[in-house]
């Protein structure tokens, strides 16, 4: 079974195609100017790692009133320049190659984000669905991970905690569908693969996002 574990090339993928590019945030690989200018245009991007899963190396970095913040984790880093948290980040990334993604202001619940996980599974020549779950961030975090203390719900109970029912259940049938429509894009790019976890996140205003896919879902 292909495992890939490039966050770019998957990414790369889904933007080739008309159908699926309107659901991705803008990314690119990380550079000084890339994060100089996502900041002007969105306030705040996430950055991580190209390769790495578990939430490990993930960083938000914003652009406040006076100052530049880089949170990782817990830890919130303060910079007074531009240059300054350039090489702030030099230094946390390690030199590994990073992605830089649009920052989206994911719908909460108690004032913490949620996301969604779709998993998909390959038996024969089909595709079948095995789960639609959300992941709602440890306090204090800005990442869902379970790893890090997310907590693990039934992705219509997650929904129904933000939406009345009736829009519960159109959201979750529209990341169902979302995934009926990447699927062919990335086993047309990439065959061989035989499972997938497809990271969902709802804006504020009901918007749909793939933040990220998996091709070792856990």
């Amino acid at each position: 079974m292909r495992q890939l574990a490039s966050k770019w090339l998957k990414t790369k993928a889904l933007l080739h195609h008309p159908h699926t590019a309107v659901y991705i945030p803008e990314t690119s690989l990380y550079n000084e100017e890339q994060l100089r200018m996502m900041l002007r245009r969105y306030g705040f991007v996430f950055i991580k790692p190209v390769k790495g899963g578990g939430g490990i190396g993930v960083m938000r970095v914003a652009k406040e009133r006076r100052e530049y913040t880089c949170t990782r984790m817990e830890r919130t880093y303060r910079f007074s320049s531009f240059r300054a948290l350039a090489v702030g980040i030099g230094k946390l990334r390690l030199q590994r190659p990073y992605l830089i993604q649009q920052g989206i202001r994911l719908a909460t619940i108690q004032g913490r984000p949620v996301d969604y996980r779709v998993k998909v599974v390959k038996v024969g020549q089909r595709w079948g669905f095995r789960s639609v779950v959300a992941r709602h961030a440890r306090p204090g975090l800005v990442i869902t991970n379970l790893c890090k203390g997310g907590t693990l719900m039934k992705g219509m109970n997650a929904l129904r905690m933000i939406y009345p029912r009736w829009v519960a259940t159109r959201k979750r049938r529209e990341m169902v569908n979302l995934t009926q429509r990447c699927i062919p894009v990335l086993e047309g790019r990439f065959p061989g693969i035989g499972q997938l976890g497809f990271d969902y996140g709802l804006d504020p205003n009901g918007r749909i996002w793939i933040l990220e896919v998996n091709t070792r879902p856990q």
